[in-house]
Formats: C-alpha cells, sequence, structure tokens
C-alpha cells in the first residue's frame, strides 16, 4: 500500500480526494498497488465531508510520516507551496502538483532536487487542465527534435474573443458575460492580461526545449480593451483574432511570448472556440501535432493529477525521465526583433502612408488594415513613425 497526501482542499485539491476515494480499486489497479489517501492539509474545517477524518491543519504530520511516498500540492501560489514542494522532496517523497505559478517559476530547481533524490516531481495539470500535453511532448514525442510551440492556452480570453467575433460583443460585455458563468474571476488580471497564458508556455517551451524559460523573459500582451472594431477588420481580411501563447526554436536561442495574434480562418487554431484550448507543437519528424480539449475545470484538471499520482506509485523505484536545466538571461530573445508577418491597423487617414509600407489595405468603420511580410515589429514601429502614423495596433499574423 502507498500512502498520499494531499496540500490544498480547493476545486482541483477536492477533485483529487474524490477521484482517489470514489475510483480507489480502478486507480489502484493501474498503479499496480493499493493507492491510500492518508492526510489532506487544509486550515479549514470540513466536518460534512465522508472523509472528514484525513484533514489535519499541521504540515509537519505530513513531512515526518515516512509512510506517505507521494503529496499532491493543489494549494496554489509560489510561496507557501514553494516551501512545501521542496520540504517534501528534499524528504524523499514524490510530489504531483497542477501549479502552474509554481512550476514556471521554479521547475528548473525543483526537478534538480527530484533528480538528485531519484523521486518524482510531476506536473500534467499545470498546463491544459486535463488535456494531456506534457506527457506526449516528453515520452511520444522523444523522437523529434522540437522546433515550436503554438497555443491558444487561457480558456477565459478565448471565450471573450469568441463572444466578440461571433456575436459582435463589444470586449467590456464579453468580459462581464465570463464572470457571471463563472469563466473570469473578480480580477480577471491574469487572464486577460496574459499572465497565466505566460506561464504555461514557459512550462511548454521549458520541457520541449530542455532550458528553463521565466516568465519574467515572456514578452507579454493581453487583450485588455480589445477593440470590437479591429476584430471586425481583421475577419474582413479572412483572420480570427486569438491570444496566443507561442516559442520558436533561432539557433541556440528561443524566442517567446503571449500577445493577440491573426491566425488564418480554417486554420484548426483558427476554429478553436469558448473555453477550449489548443495547444500545437511542431517536431521536425512529425510536423504539427495538436492537443485539444477543455483546458481548466474541477474534475478533467483533477483527472490529471490523479494519473500523475499513479506514474509516481508506478514508479517508486526508478525515477520517470521529466526534466530541464537550468536557462539564463540571454536565451530568450526579444521577439519583437524577429521577423514574423504582422497585420497593421491604423485610422484610415493612413491608408496611403501603410500602402507605401506595400501593404494591400482593406478599410472598415474609418480603420484600415495591411499585411506586412517578414519584419520585426521593431522595424514596424520605426518604418511607422517616420511615417508619422502613432494611433496604430499591430497583431502578429501566425498560422
Amino acid at each position: 500500500m502507498v500512502d498520499v497526501a494531499i496540500i490544498g482542499h480547493g476545486v482541483v485539491g477536492s477533485g483529487v480526494a474524490e477521484i482517489i476515494i470514489n475510483h480507489n480499486e480502478l486507480i489502484s489497479q493501474k498503479a499496480k498497488r493499493q493507492i491510500n489517501l492518508k492526510y489532506i492539509l487544509d486550515i479549514r474545517d470540513f466536518p460534512d465531508l465522508p472523509y472528514s477524518d484525513k484533514f489535519i491543519k499541521d504540515f509537519d504530520t505530513i513531512l515526518n510520516d515516512d509512510d506517505v511516498r507521494v503529496v499532491v500540492e493543489t494549494a496554489g501560489g509560489a510561496t507557501f507551496a514553494y516551501d512545501y514542494v521542496k520540504a517534501c522532496l528534499l524528504r524523499g517523497k514524490s510530489v504531483v502538483t497542477s501549479n502552474k505559478e509554481l512550476v514556471a517559476l521554479k521547475g528548473a530547481e525543483l526537478l534538480k532536487i527530484a533528480q538528485d533524490k531519484n523521486i518524482n516531481f510531476l506536473f500534467e495539470a499545470s498546463v491544459g487542465g486535463g488535456i494531456p500535453v506534457l506527457r506526449p511532448i516528453a515520452q511520444c514525442l522523444a523522437a523529434n527534435d522540437l522546433i515550436e510551440i503554438t497555443g491558444i492556452l487561457n480558456g477565459t480570453t478565448n471565450f471573450i474573443l469568441t463572444k466578440m467575433i461571433k456575436e459582435n460583443m463589444q470586449f467590456d460585455d464579453a468580459l462581464s458575460m465570463a464572470q457571471r458563468l463563472g469563466y473570469a474571476e473578480r480580477d480577471p488580471s491574469a487572464d486577460i492580461d496574459g499572465h497565466d497564458a505566460a506561464r504555461k508556455i514557459c512550462i511548454l517551451a521549458s520541457l520541449a526545449f530542455g532550458k528553463h524559460i521565466y516568465p519574467e523573459q515572456i514578452k507579454t500582451d493581453g487583450i485588455r480593451g480589445m477593440l470590437l472594431s479591429d476584430v471586425e477588420l481583421a475577419s474582413r481580411m479572412g483572420y480570427v483574432v486569438k491570444l496566443i501563447g507561442h516559442s520558436k526554436v533561432l539557433g541556440d536561442k528561443v524566442s517567446a511570448s503571449v500577445c493577440p495574434a491573426v491566425i488564418p480562418t480554417g486554420s484548426v487554431i483558427s476554429n478553436v472556440e469558448d473555453v477550449f484550448n489548443i495547444i500545437k507543437v511542431r517536431g521536425d519528424a512529425i510536423g504539427d501535432v495538436a492537443f485539444y480539449g477543455r483546458g481548466a475545470g474541477k474534475l478533467p484538471t483533477a483527472s490529471a493529477v490523479v494519473a500523475d499520482v499513479i506514474d509516481c506509485v508506478k514508479h517508486l523505484a526508478a525515477r520517470k525521465y521529466l526534466f530541464w536545466e537550468d536557462g539564463d538571461k540571454d536565451y530568450v530573445v526579444d521577439p519583437d526583433s524577429v521577423a514574423y508577418d504582422y497585420m497593421i491597423i491604423t485610422s484610415v487617414a493612413n491608408a496611403d502612408a501603410l500602402a507605401t509600407l506595400g501593404c494591400n489595405t482593406v478599410e472598415h468603420n474609418g480603420s484600415v488594415a495591411g499585411i506586412v511580410e517578414k519584419t520585426s515589429k521593431n522595424d514596424i514601429t520605426t518604418r511607422l513613425q517616420k511615417c508619422g502614423i502613432n494611433d496604430y495596433r499591430v497583431f502578429r499574423v501566425i498560422d
């Protein structure tokens, strides 16, 4: 029998507890050993739950119990969670987490401890909720030289943009609807300013390319204040606006960013709507592989956590190879200095100047848009300023 402890009984933590208890025979059969949920650490009391006897308030109870071989961290944040996870790993306990903030900030350090202790630190649920993507990257695509990752990584922003595209909603109205439906928090900053997606692209790119990328290295622009007129104009040009997390290998360095981008209609990414996510991974041998589904939710995320618990139990005597090295400040280049295709949107009064940049332009409701091919955003800014254009928006074109 293998004893397991959970730190944090919130949305995901309670889902993990329910799955372990209610499906114990099934998951124990798959793990080839009996799994026993021994402790749940939380500062709150849950006297009405059928497993209320498992709750404790002292972390040391878990840390000092040698029978607890696997610890699930679902408390969230990167302060107490980091202290708890590091302490458990140093004590020789495998750890499973859904905490994207923790992995994005401290993944390289915690993976190194796990490697040194020959134990596991697994976090499949930290990126796509219930969408399996990290394990396929590490195992199924291992024969590939991975070169690019592109994805819709945040369901809240995708829902907002879908409402703007499909129902001509203004940004504020679409955000209010997302909050009413429970897709967006009262403070939606992490979603609409791109920070949630940035943490996820950190994890994806770190795993795919082998070096840690930190959140502060990600050029991050969200969709706060997105104009409906820009969405409509992009549509007239045959594109759909999406918030995209993107990272690409550039020699011995990488580019990494989160930004509103325009995707050609008909692309697999452009057709992903509402709260659904998609992650497209490009390898030199296989080409493009896409992973699609709901990126959040109590039971989908908890199911991914429990799958990692099963993996830990199956590999108590042998570490699963999931690892990346620490990165450095020069590893990630500024994406604004890299040549991509861009859509420029400005007022119709600037149409002639925009045409001098080689754009075929489209006008709509007082705005004009055009595509500039294979140039950097920095170069676009310089050229527009030389033309006297200051009121413009720039969207990267991503296929």
